[in-house]
Formats: C-alpha cells, sequence, structure tokens
C-alpha cells in the first residue's frame, strides 16, 4: 500500500467516525429538546452557534492548517467534539438556551474543522505526476464526500435509536467514548506534516484571489441553504407533529435519505461516465433542482386539502428522494470543482473559504428552517428552497465553461 493511500484511508476512517457522531447529535438535540417543550424555532436557534461558528472556523481553520498542517486541525476538530458530546450530557437544569448553545457551537468548530481538514488532505495526497490526476481526484474526493453523508444518515438514525434505547444522556457517552478512541488512533498513524504550506500564509490571504472560486462558493452558499431549510428542523418536526410518526421511523427516514444521498454522491463520477464536470455541469443541474421543490410544495399542498395524510407522507418521501438525487451530483460536482481550481500549495485555505460559504448558507438555512416552519409550514420551506436554487443556478453562469489550470488560471 502506498503512503499517499495508507493516509487518505487513515483520513477516511478518522471522518466517517466524526461524522457518525455529527449526524447523532444533530437527531439527538431536535428530538430530545423538543420532547422538552420547544419551539420549532427555538429548536432551530439552538443550532445558531453551530452554524455561526462553522462559518469562522472555516474561514480560520484554513489559514491554520496550511501554517500548522491539517493533521493538527483535524484532530483538534475531533476532541472540541467529545467535549461538546459530554457537555450535553450534563443534568436538565443546564440545559438552557444559552448552555446548549455553548456546547453546539464547539460541536460547529469541530464539525468544520473535522472537513476541511478531510476533504483539503485529499488534494495533498492525488499525485501531480499521475497521468490521471483528475479523474482520480474526482473520484476520491467524491468517495470522500458521499460516503461521509451516507454515515451522517447512520449517525441521524443511530442517534435516534440510542435515544430510544438508551435516553439521552447515555447515548452522548457512548459517542464520545468512541470518537475518542478513533481519535488516539489516527493522531498516531498521521504524518504530521499533511497540508502544510511551503511558507506561512498571511490571514489576509484566506480570501479568495480566483474569481471562480468565489462565484462557485456563492453558489455553494444559496445550494446548502436550500436543503437545510426545510431539512433541519422543518421537516422532523413535521414528520412528528402532523404525520405523527415515532423517533425511529423519523431517524430511519432522514437517515436512509441522507444514506441514499451519500451513495449517489460518491458515485458520481460513474453518473457523469467520466466527465470531468466544469461549471455548466454545475449550472445545469442547479436549473433541474430548482424546480423539484416547487413540485413536492404544490403536491403537498393538493393532498393536504384532500385531508389525504398518508398522500402527504407519500409525496414528500418521493419528492425528496428525487431532490436528494440531483442535489447529491450537484454538491458531488461543487467538491470536485474547489479542489480543481485550487492550486495544491493554498488548497487549505480555498477549501476553507468554500466551505465558509456552505457553512454560511447552512446558517441561514437552519434559522429559516424554523422560523418559515412556525408561519408558513412546510410548504413555505419548500418554496423558500426553490428560490435559493435559482440563485445558485444565476451565480453558477459566472463558472468557467471549461477546467481551470493549476493556479486556478484559464
Amino acid at each position: 500500500m502506498t503512503t499517499n493511500l495508507k493516509n487518505y484511508l487513515v483520513v477516511t476512517a478518522g471522518y466517517w467516525a466524526f461524522t457518525l457522531t455529527d449526524g447523532a447529535i444533530r437527531m439527538l438535540v431536535v428530538l430530545y429538546f423538543h420532547l422538552l417543550g420547544y419551539s420549532p424555532f427555538e429548536v432551530a436557534m439552538l443550532f445558531l452557534f453551530y452554524e455561526f461558528f462553522g462559518v469562522v472556523t472555516n474561514l480560520v481553520g484554513g489559514w491554520m492548517a496550511a501554517r500548522l498542517g491539517l493533521n493538527v486541525t483535524m484532530h483538534l476538530g475531533m476532541a472540541m467534539q467529545v467535549v461538546a458530546l459530554l457537555m450535553l450530557s450534563a443534568p436538565d437544569p443546564w440545559l438552557s438556551v444559552a448552555y446548549v448553545m455553548l456546547a453546539q457551537a464547539l460541536s460547529g468548530i469541530a464539525k468544520d474543522l473535522n472537513k476541511m481538514s478531510a476533504k483539503a488532505s485529499v488534494k495533498t495526497v492525488v499525485s501531480s505526476a499521475d497521468s490521471k490526476a483528475e479523474s482520480t481526484l474526482f473520484k476520491w474526493v467524491a468517495i470522500l464526500t458521499g460516503s461521509k453523508n451516507a454515515l451522517k444518515g447512520v449517525g441521524f438514525f443511530l442517534g435516534a435509536m440510542l435515544l430510544e434505547l438508551a435516553g439521552f444522556r447515555m447515548a452522548l457517552a457512548i459517542l464520545a467514548g468512541g470518537l475518542f478512541i478513533v481519535l488516539i488512533a489516527a493522531w498516531i498513524l498521521l504524518p504530521g506534516d499533511i497540508g502544510k504550506a511551503k511558507s506561512k500564509p498571511k490571514f489576509t490571504q484566506v480570501f479568495s484571489n480566483i474569481p471562480a472560486i468565489n462565484w462557485l462558493s456563492a453558489a455553494r452558499f444559496f445550494l446548502f441553504g436550500s436543503r437545510d431549510v426545510w431539512f433541519v428542523v422543518a421537516l422532523p418536526v413535521f414528520f412528528y407533529e402532523t404525520l405523527h410518526w415515532d423517533f425511529m421511523k423519523i431517524g430511519g427516514f432522514m437517515a436512509l435519505w441522507v444514506i441514499g444521498y451519500g451513495i449517489v454522491q460518491a458515485g458520481a463520477p460513474v453518473i457523469l461516465k467520466g466527465h470531468h464536470p466544469t461549471g455548466r455541469t454545475a449550472l445545469w443541474l442547479a436549473l433541474a433542482l430548482a424546480a423539484i421543490p416547487a413540485g413536492i410544495a404544490v403536491a403537498m399542498n393538493i393532498s393536504m386539502d384532500d385531508g389525504n395524510l398518508q398522500k402527504v407522507g407519500w409525496v414528500l418521501v418521493i419528492g425528496l428522494m428525487v431532490f436528494g438525487v440531483v442535489f447529491a451530483i450537484n454538491s458531488a460536482v461543487h467538491s470536485y470543482l474547489i479542489l480543481a481550481y485550487s492550486d495544491r500549495d493554498k488548497v487549505s485555505m480555498n477549501v476553507g473559504f468554500y466551505y465558509m460559504a456552505n457553512a454560511g448558507g447552512r446558517l441561514v438555512g437552519t434559522v429559516l428552517s424554523g422560523l418559515i416552519y412556525q408561519i408558513y409550514g412546510l410548504a413555505g420551506c419548500l418554496w423558500v428552497s426553490a428560490g435559493f436554487v435559482l440563485m445558485a443556478f444565476i451565480l453558477s453562469l459566472r463558472l468557467p465553461a471549461r477546467r481551470l489550470a493549476e493556479g486556478g488560471q484559464l
């Protein structure tokens, strides 16, 4: 086994373990605090710092990784997640909104340090001397991203299952213990200099001077906002309150949705038949995606007017599966393009900047998920989702129609 492949496998395994806890903690917090009587908007606000500090972390984390190495930032993220899990296991009287937001802030920092480090490291382990470097890069980043999302879906189910079987606090203790073991193993196996820049970059260099990266990051903001505006709070609460699903069924559906999304994402190179994606690929995928949440909203309102809740459930399940397929391919194309547009020495900063926009979209989507649902219901969230995807389409018009060379030049 080559050193590059070994490092890729270690990074992927660490990312997988972290992702399981990230999905589980999300489901635990949404369901447990809804049970405690929190309104949908209050539940959404619990994730406000999680998403806000994701924005900050991606901005600063890429610069830190370039100076210290991706190994350091990855394992710092894992350690902070362990602390966040243990914080949430405090007694109920401690679990004020401010306290939970603080724990979620720590988890948000942890998640984006880990994600930025894992994805940027893929660029560093693909040899530039490889005659098939572009195909290898697309394949490896698609597998990493797709498998992560599949496991996040498993994490959703794991969180719901542990809440049902072990209770809130024991679930958190199990997750914290497992992640700590993985942290120690990965720290030993990964080289300390992976992802370090040859020179020490200034903080001002985190803002990309490559127009393609700026436009791609803006499109990413709206793409991920379009998902989280219905996914984070509105959908599980709608399932529980309106369709009367139990926790296991809610967690199971959300898990299967994210697992399917991850499988499609990992298979994007095959779906695109080896085609190297360009800005035009992202453009047309965004246009196709925009019609789906609008169609679901219309069909759902017709079914609600008929009073047929079973039909509403099927409309949502089938419609959101279609959304997941197109969204997954679009996301995989974005994840490839940010690495293709970046040169090797600045990849961690460019990826950090790009995921800052990703986290910003999630932040706005999360807040709107609770707010729009409370005022206009799930259909309102789906219409906002369609509007966000249209914005991603408009911004993608500025992406290069052909691949950039190393260093971001046409």
